[in-house]
């Protein structure tokens, strides 16, 4: 079919011919080919184009899952205020777990009510409120990082003006700069890497100084300049959770009533019991608490004589303790050793002198017999 389309458009052109079309969407048009016209532009609404407002009240609806109603309450109110801008009411209905949008006497752009409703759907769907194009981001974090762009008495803000030559005013959203093709390049840069939190201006400051040092050296010119330029790690600080207490889950009914005392001694039986019987029951009890008291009292007692348990030493105070103990064994054999000599010449000396007063015993006078 396309290879028959295709002759008969050439056939028509050689006869000289316009070639026919199936469909009338299908046919050129003069302003296809015209290269000032941008088909994909979105022009904004100009409530002048439509003073008088909406006619007829449009309103349209969704159901959302019943897990998405919790956050769909915190995130109301900004919901809430972003339509209220454009003119379009909304309410949200836990009842039937629905939400709705309808236009008023103060909408103007009559296709807002469409985005309003693709809104509400892709709510519903489970895509968190600050994603969605048409709410504001965070407006805290954002005053955080321009003032973090100012620095302290615009100190940080001078700073790069004096580093790329060029005029800079911060107005509100908008940043405005004057100077140099580069030096606007360079605060652009500064000024993007700053709002998206990837780099601090100060660091920018830093490098661009030494590039400027560098620049000077004319040997450095045709080299790569990432040696020289510091290399800044990126610090995720911890920040302390706070402490929330977990909450009960409500429920309307109030709590069970705690039982007597009459209804405790009827479970156990003492209620219908003697009050001789319950006496001796309580003097029972008092002697069973004093036993347990005097066992935990003595057992207090023997465990201060029970000795504590030796720390292991260190491998060096091991090595030490050996050393000391080896000296000692060679002193004790030592002096076992000089105490053995000193038994040994006393016993010899001993046996000197009984020989010596045998010898004089034998060498006296001899008594003869008559």
């Amino acid at each position: 079919m396309a290879s028959e389309a295709e002759e008969n458009a050439l056939l028509a052109t050689e006869e000289g011919k316009k070639p026919r079309h199936k469909g009338k969407h299908d046919k050129p048009k003069p302003w296809d080919d015209d290269p000032n016209i941008d088909r994909w532009k979105i022009e904004k609404f100009d409530p002048s184009w439509n003073e008088g407002g909406m006619l007829e009240v449009t309103s349209f609806s969704t159901l959302f899952p019943q897990y998405r109603e919790k956050y769909l309450q915190e995130a109301w109110p900004i919901v809430k205020a972003s339509l209220k801008e454009c003119g379009v009411a909304c309410e949200l209905n836990l009842v039937e777990g629905s939400m709705t949008v309808s236009t008023t006497r103060k909408t103007r752009d009559p296709y807002i009510i469409v985005k309003a409703k693709e809104l509400i759907k892709l709510l519903s769907r489970s895509v968190p409120a600050p994603q969605i194009s048409s709410i504001t981001r965070n407006k805290e974090r954002f005053v955080k990082r321009r003032e973090r762009l100012l620095g302290p008495n615009l100190s940080t803000l001078k700073a790069i003006e004096i580093v790329t030559g060029c005029y800079i005013l911060v107005q509100g959203n908008t940043v405005a700069a004057m100077g140099s093709w580069k030096g606007l390049k360079q605060v652009r840069r500064v000024v993007e890497d700053c709002i998206k939190n990837i780099k601090h201006p100060v660091y920018h400051i830093k490098e661009l100084l030494i590039k400027r040092e560098l620049a000077k050296n004319p040997a450095l010119a045709h080299e790569s300049w990432d040696r020289f330029l510091p290399k800044f790690k990126k610090k995720n600080v911890k920040q302390k959770k706070p402490i929330t207490k977990e909450k009960k889950p409500y429920t309307p009914f109030p709590p069970p009533q705690q039982p007597s005392k009459i209804d405790l001694e009827l479970e156990s039986g003492e209620y219908f019991m003697s009050d001789k019987r319950k006496s001796a029951k309580k003097w029972q009890e008092k002697l069973e608490k004093q036993s347990e008291k005097a066992e935990e009292n003595k057992r207090k007692r023997e465990a201060a004589f029970i000795p504590p348990k030796e720390d292991t030493a260190a491998p060096h105070e091991s090595a030490k303790s050996t050393n000391d103990n080896n000296k000692i064994v060679d002193m004790a054999k030592s002096l076992k050793k000089k105490a053995k000599e000193f038994r040994k010449n006393e016993a010899m000396e001993n046996v000197r002198l009984e020989s010596y007063v045998a010898c004089n015993e034998e060498s006296g006078p001899k008594k003869h017999k008559s």
